[in-house]
């Protein structure tokens, strides 16, 4: 299978130091381009020189653009925007503030992220589990007899799993949840940057670390006025978004992930999704000729991320690491407690993947 965009991934590649390997990681941490890197070294350097509120201030004009930019990413306004530390703290800042009653159900597919069901569980909120098919995708029909009937006090959606690349109908989902009036909250760690994620949500948080390819450290939490003003923030203004800001912040990674949507969008978002589509692709296509290894995700699922399931697969990520320079992710059955049942290896390379780089992913997994 040919890479579509040629010429987008070697730009994409030429934009970055090269790699250490073969970077295969990028739905745990995408590599940064040199221009991105250079944008968060300066700041941190202004901030020695003036005083880092001094900095913060000559750079608020750049951020409230990348605020603008990041908000119509996911249908919403610049003053809807709060930037994290990530989306793990930014789901923890949300239920900080929203006053849900004990023993509230939140609606969650099966396949959700340990870390959001222990925010979850730890403000006293119920999961209430939604149906889904083998794949863990969501059943629509019957979550619209199971919302309709009974409705929960919320339902949570990770677009794109961190354990599995399968997008969710989450537009469906999406119109359901405003016919019913029940709020909406998306994660979109794993979509924002290779899926569109321009969905009406109530609300929608994710990180720069991923597709966007900012820097580590920095999140966001995107509300809609109507649904912020039943928040009750530590401190300020319910209304606000800024009021959900940290104060002390890493204002230099700030910078950084304003920049680097700057790049996603220049190199133009259709072009992106189709490209790390056709990747995606391409691994499954690959590792179907690899004896004992199996992708988890339909072929043309549009996604870059590939599950595979294989003989000894954690053996099998340290030894692409250490023998082959192949970086993996070992997704260990805790990641997703209510539907892994064995560690699977995470394949996910970004737009600057090489046909070299597959094939050296398929001679190590060939290696065994």
């Amino acid at each position: 299978m040919t890479l579509p965009h040629p010429e987008l991934g070697a730009a994409w590649r030429a934009a970055r130091p090269r790699p250490a390997g073969v970077h295969l990681d990028s739905a745990a941490c995408s590599r940064q381009s040199a221009k991105v890197l250079d944008a968060v070294a300066h700041h941190a350097r202004h901030e020695a020189e003036v005083g880092g509120y001094v900095a913060q201030e000559s750079a608020e004009m750049l951020l409230q653009q990348g605020r603008s930019v990041l908000a119509g990413m996911v249908g919403m306004a610049a003053a809807d925007v709060a930037f994290t530390e990530s989306a793990s703290s930014s789901i923890r800042i949300l239920l900080d503030a929203w006053p849900l009653p004990a023993g509230s159900r939140v609606a969650v597919l099966p396949g959700e992220y340990h870390g959001n069901l222990a925010a979850l569980t730890h403000h006293g909120l119920e999961p209430l589990l939604l149906p889904a098919d083998d794949l863990g995708r969501l059943d629509l029909d019957a979550t619209a007899r199971l919302v309709r009937a009974d409705p929960p006090a919320a339902v949570h959606l990770t677009v794109v799993a961190s354990h599995r690349g399968v997008v969710q109908p989450w537009t469906e989902l999406s119109r359901l949840c405003r016919a019913t009036g029940v709020p909406l909250v998306v994660d979109v760690a794993q979509a924002l940057g290779q899926v569109d994620c321009d969905v009406a949500a109530d609300v929608v948080y994710g990180t720069s670390r991923k597709w966007l390819t900012g820097p580590r450290g920095v999140g966001f939490l995107v509300t809609r006025p109507a649904f912020r003003a039943g928040l009750r923030p530590v401190q300020g203004d319910p209304d606000d978004a800024l009021s959900y800001e940290t104060h002390d912040a890493h204002v230099a990674g700030r910078v950084g992930l304003t920049l680097a949507i700057g790049e996603h969008l220049a190199a133009g978002p259709v072009a992106v999704r189709e490209r790390l589509a056709g990747i995606g692709s391409a691994v499954r296509e690959r590792v179907a000729d690899v004896p004992g290894w199996t992708a988890v995700e339909p072929l043309d699922e549009p996604t870059a991320s590939t599950t595979l399931t294989g003989p000894d697969v954690v053996t099998a990520h340290a030894r692409l690491r250490a023998e082959h320079g192949v970086v993996t992710t070992l997704c260990l059955p805790a990641r997703a407690p209510g539907e892994l049942r064995e560690p699977v290896l995470r394949v996910s390379p970004h737009l600057d993947v090489t046909d070299a780089d597959l094939d050296t992913l398929v001679e190590a997994l060939r290696a065994g």
